[in-house]
């Protein structure tokens, strides 16, 4: 078995997922998946040759809300009879687990997972079609009625952004590593300039983007959509701006971008043209203050960042690699919403 971030009894953690998993046959291998920097994520390989995924919450302290499996788990439960693909999920375990944290365990899939968003090795027919496939299924996810899901009470009533600003600058400055002028600059101008509450509310992803979903393993078909863990009810306007933040993020940031590349030569999405055929698809009139959600995606990234790198220098995050780079990568981001906010061109 290969080393985890968990510290677990090999016997105790087969004979819980045995009782506790339907075919589960015992446990012949766990093998931590390299990629993702928040809940670690392990798949697992039974005595049978069939194969599960695991994620669970990191070890050590955690910030207040953070790394919800539960949360995850009870969504893509949810989701399970909508047009939104998702794993099937088989088991949520509670705090005090075998693993010593609580984890999920869901099916696992064979598909495949684009890292980059330029798709460089894809035709350019594959690259038009996946993107539609990605506009599409998030036009999908926020036409989802939560109450008919049984997600009424997901999330807090009352303005999102105002709410998510409070709780990402709180989260912020808990794990804040050093003074980032920009991002100081950048809470102000996001209180000063709140949007108002326009009544809009959807099943938001909250990290929605290429690397969260998966493809079939021949076509451009989107076969799951991944990562939930900072899904809540919210406005669908933060997922897309936050989709079109890939847009204007360089290829060489930590998250990778498509800022610089001719898209359209590429068959890659134009923003603007992305925007409208996502209210196309659910019969909206375009967004209104639109520099508000761009520099609220790019704020919110890097307060999330921030608490990854927090946990990297306290030695338990999921894939400490890079802390330097990571860095700059929050100096960027913070870089990028001001410059966004001022109307520059980020």
């Amino acid at each position: 078995m290969s080393q985890t971030l968990h510290k677990y009894d090999p016997e105790r953690l087969c004979t819980y997922l045995q009782h506790h998993v339907a075919e589960f046959s015992g446990l012949a291998e766990i093998v931590k998946f390299s990629d993702g920097q928040s809940n670690p994520t392990y798949k697992l390989t039974d005595t049978a040759g069939r194969h599960f995924v695991l994620r669970a919450k990191p070890p050590g302290t955690l910030l207040k809300s953070a790394h919800a499996v539960d949360r995850e788990f009870r969504v893509m439960t949810a989701l399970a009879t909508t047009a939104v693909p998702v794993p099937q999920m088989l088991h949520l375990s509670g705090e005090d687990s075998s693993l010593g944290a609580q984890f999920l365990v869901m099916e696992h899939l064979e598909g495949r997972v684009f890292w980059d968003p330029a798709l460089p090795e894809q035709s350019p027919k594959f690259r038009q079609d996946a993107y539609h496939a990605l506009v599409r299924t998030l036009a999908a996810l926020h036409d989802v009625d939560p109450q008919a899901v049984g997600l009424a009470d997901f999330g807090k009533p009352g303005n999102y952004f105002s709410r998510q600003v409070a709780r990402w600058t709180g989260q912020y400055r808990a794990c804040e590593t050093q003074t980032r002028p920009d991002m100081d600059w950048t809470i102000d101008w996001l209180e000063r300039n709140m949007v108002p509450d326009d009544g809009q509310t959807a099943i938001v992803h909250g990290d929605y983007r290429l690397d969260n979903v998966m493809f079939d393993s021949q076509t451009a078909d989107m076969i799951a959509v991944l990562d939930w863990e900072l899904s809540t009810l919210g406005h669908p306007f933060a997922d897309l701006a936050y989709q079109c933040m890939g847009l204007r993020l360089p290829p060489n940031a930590m998250i990778k971008g498509l800022k610089g590349i001719d898209r359209k030569a590429q068959s890659l999405p134009q923003e603007a043209e992305y925007v409208a055929q996502y209210c196309a698809l659910r019969g909206i009139a375009p967004p209104e203050n639109w520099a508000f959600y761009m520099v609220f995606s790019f704020f919110r990234l890097a307060a999330i960042l921030e608490g990854v790198l927090h946990r990297a220098q306290s030695g338990n995050a999921s894939n400490p690699r890079g802390m330097d780079t990571m860095s700059r990568s929050i100096a960027t981001l913070a870089q990028a919403a001001k410059h966004t906010a001022q109307g520059r061109v980020s």
